[in-house]
């Protein structure tokens, strides 16, 4: 008779837990494909057609909406200049800053500067506003032979909040007409004509207020031949 085997259970090593994948690695590759293709459309492809739709239909605009003057580039119909001669309309005052050429960690006021555009951020009740408005209507009156209690156009004496704007209100332009015309040795008539020429009306009829592109008014004046024995005037 045969003697039974006993069968035993011979060990073995454990078996390595199976190499889990992280969740993440399966969609770093279309992140990052997705990313270029983002990049490209927007940053490449969508510029590049905008640029090119606005070159075709809107040429001037595209291009800065630039004023030229026998061939040179005197302006921007949407940026304001300093003007500060006698026998020009002046724009409307400007608050924006540019760096300081001797200290670069400072700034400077730089008025119509396209770079900085902003306003002052000061509220009505701001002291430093307060004053400046008051200095600003003192040496409006004084500068156009106004009376001391004389009103003055807001827009005279305040910012717009770009710091840029190319306009004046027609009631500043008109408070400014008589010293214009006396600079320039003009009829006061005939300057009344120029101002209601480059008067622009409410946009679309309703929205805004007429108002004066001070640039052009001015390019315009320098056009009428100056009187017998006045030197034309410089655009300044």
């Amino acid at each position: 008779m045969s003697t039974p085997t006993m069968n035993t259970l011979t060990p073995t090593a454990p078996l390595a837990p199976a190499a889990t994948a992280s969740p993440l690695a399966g969609l770093l590759g279309p992140c990052l494909r997705g990313a270029v293709f983002v990049a490209l459309v927007t940053g490449l492809a969508y510029p590049l057609l905008t640029t090119g739709v606005a070159q075709l239909v809107l040429p001037r605009q595209a291009s800065g909406s630039l004023i030229e003057r026998g061939g040179a580039v005197v302006g921007s119909a949407l940026i304001g200049q300093a003007f500060s001669g006698a026998g020009y309309f002046h724009p409307r005052p400007s608050v924006t800053v540019g760096p300081d050429p001797q200290d670069a960690s400072k700034s400077i006021a730089v008025p119509y500067n396209a770079g900085a555009s902003g306003g002052s951020n000061q509220g009505p009740t701001n002291q430093g506003l307060i004053d400046s408005v008051t200095e600003r209507a003192a040496a409006y009156r004084q500068t156009n032979g106004l009376a001391a209690g004389a009103a003055v156009p807001v827009d005279a004496v305040t910012a717009s909040a770009s710091g840029l704007d190319p306009h004046i209100s027609v009631a500043n332009a008109q408070a400014q007409a008589a010293r214009v015309a006396r600079s320039r040795g003009l009829d006061a008539a005939q300057v009344q004509r120029l101002l209601a020429e480059y008067t622009q009306p409410r946009v679309f009829g309703v929205l805004g207020e007429p108002r004066v592109h001070v640039l052009r008014l001015n390019m315009a004046l320098d056009a009428v031949p100056a009187p017998a024995g006045q030197a034309p005037a410089a655009l300044k």
